[in-house]
């Protein structure tokens, strides 16, 4: 058997490929320098299409490609990688108190300290400072493997009570961590080898913790800061809730489902976001002699037309006729629709519908006339008529479901006081343990995953390949107008991960290594592992979950 390998390095200038004969088992980083100058710096490499840290031992014959920092990519990795070195600084000023991180908030996380004590005059400053130092000192950050009971031991020297949690889900002989300096943390997903390269950060004091905050994508510079005071009071309420009953980390869940109680918790996670759902409608009937029309929006796959059948619901229950009208019907016919930059129709612009049209019949009801609402028909790419006219009542309200719908832009006729604006969005409360957050865009991904394949038989790699120009789109329809909503809806629960993976497992299994969505895929079956499955037959008819993945009692 030969020692040595090749290894092709794809060059970050002309995108060729540069074949090296390497000695077995040598790191990769050793072999940077065959990729020429990386923009902004190099932060993991992807060998044979699955992301790996620069630490990498090169074993196999195989293609190598750059991660720039500046990337997609890259950025997920240095915000990773600034959560790691945030929680190496606490270890050092703190290391008797948890730090636990919460939520996003713009381009940003939020942490708290777990005894729910807010951080003492000049602690964020002396964390910060801290964290500087490592940076300046340049430290390794090194990836290795440790036997399962020398893992355990460590966890728990560390009291890191929600990392340990997680074992009990995992059954490997051998467990693969993160260390620097004496700090070592649970392997989730590559981090930068040298903390130098985390010199673009800033922590900031805000409501009962502070924020680590970080550059946008493509960017070196830390942007000014944009405050959802809406969507943070919305996340706040979800971790107290979590926090009560105990649920605020994944091994938690998993403790629910080995020790069979988790029926119950699913029964009051469904309970609390309906009492949510429930007290939006009674915002609603409180200005219901101004409001006639509610405009639901919220990125992909976040349950709005679930949300939309059961806001309806409880809207009759207070005497209200709520009339359900998609602003999908209102696409100008597809001939007459914008292309985008790649010359393929753009349904997501708000020029692709006839927004004159709209707003000449919102105008025609609201003054008690009778109209025909339109149907579009995807398959032709032409807008129908319904021949089912409608008209609005003294006790009716329009219930107006899309992309567009937060967009002031889209109703210009119609009075702000005659608008509620409803944001929805699956806010995914629950973490991996106190330092791995769970980002609500992989909850989504999943969602969007399993239902494409359950109603549309698309499989995981399709469903992969579109989400980065699915999410350009939410940044540019939705995510703008999110804090001009009258209430945000958070439509996320906390056992739904679990469900999914019933389904996700054997999807994600289907793309292969030689495809170019399989790293996105390794990386999700990775994270899938820490959740013990929770069968699809515990989850209620009527839950926004049913939504994705089947049988529900609402037709859609």
């Amino acid at each position: 058997m030969s020692n040595t390998i090749e290894a092709r390095f794809l060059q970050t200038a002309g995108g060729e490929c540069k074949t090296v004969t390497c000695l077995f088992g040598v790191p990769v980083e050793s072999l940077a320098d065959n990729f020429g100058e990386v923009p902004g710096g190099l932060a993991a490499v992807r060998i044979n299409n699955e992301i790996r840290p620069l630490s990498t031992l090169l074993e196999i014959n195989c293609m190598v490609e750059p991660i720039s920092l500046l990337s997609g990519d890259g950025a997920f990795i240095y915000r990773r990688s600034l959560a790691f070195l945030l929680a190496v600084a606490a270890r050092g000023l703190f290391p008797n108190r948890r730090l636990m991180v919460g939520h996003s908030l713009g381009h940003s996380y939020y942490y708290t300290f777990a005894d729910e004590q807010k951080p003492e005059q000049g602690e964020v400053k002396a964390l910060e400072r801290e964290m500087r130092s490592l940076v300046e000192a340049n430290l390794p950050v090194s990836c290795g493997y440790m036997a399962y009971a020398e893992a355990l031991a460590l966890f728990e020297q560390n009291h890191q009570e929600d990392t340990l949690l997680l074992f009990e889900q995992r059954s490997e002989s051998k467990v693969m961590v993160n260390r620097c300096k004496d700090f070592a943390d649970l392997y989730v997903e590559p981090l930068v080898n040298r903390t130098g390269l985390l010199d673009v950060f800033e922590l900031m004091e805000y409501g009962e913790g502070f924020l680590l905050r970080f550059p946008a994508t493509g960017k070196k510079t830390i942007g000014p800061f944009e405050d959802s005071p809406g969507l943070f009071s919305v996340y706040k309420d979800y971790k107290k809730w979590g926090n009560i009953l105990g649920v605020r980390a994944v091994g938690r869940l998993n403790q629910l489902v080995s020790n069979r109680t988790i029926r119950d918790y699913i029964r009051i996670a469904e309970a609390f976001q309906a009492k949510k759902l429930a007290e939006i409608a009674d915002r609603i009937y409180e200005c219901r002699n101004d409001v006639r029309v509610i405009l639901i929006a919220g990125p992909s796959s976040s349950g709005k037309t679930t949300t939309a059948k059961r806001l309806s619901i409880q809207l009759q229950v207070m005497g209200m006729a709520p009339i359900a009208v998609s602003l999908d019907d209102y696409y100008r016919n597809t001939p007459d629709i914008p292309k985008d930059e790649n010359g393929q129709t753009d349904l997501e612009c708000l020029e692709a519908l006839d927004v004159p049209y709209l707003n000449q019949q919102l105008v025609e009801l609201l003054e008690g006339k009778e109209v025909d609402i339109p149907a579009f028909d995807f398959k032709s790419g032409s807008r129908k008529v319904r021949g089912k006219p409608i008209r609005l009542d003294e006790d009716s309200i329009l219930i107006m479901e899309g992309i567009h719908g937060l967009n002031d832009a889209c109703t210009p006729q119609v009075e702000r006081k005659k608008k509620f604006k409803l944001y929805v969005s699956a806010l995914t409360g629950l973490n991996l343990d106190d330092h791995n957050r769970i980002p609500t865009s992989d909850n989504r991904l999943l969602r969007r995953m399993v239902r494409d394949n359950q109603f549309r038989g698309t499989g995981a790699a399709k469903t992969i390949s579109m989400w980065p120009s699915v999410q350009a789109g939410e940044r540019k329809h939705i995510f703008p107008f999110q804090d001009g909503a009258d209430a945000a809806f958070n439509s996320a629960l906390d056992y739904e991960l679990a469900v999914l993976k019933f389904y996700a497992d054997p999807l994600l299994r289907s793309v292969k290594p030689n495809m170019g969505e399989y790293a996105e895929a390794r990386r999700m079956l990775t994270f899938l592992e820490n959740f013990a499955p929770i069968p699809p037959q515990y989850v209620p008819g009527n839950s926004i979950l049913r939504e994705f993945i089947g049988e529900s009692e609402f037709k859609y």
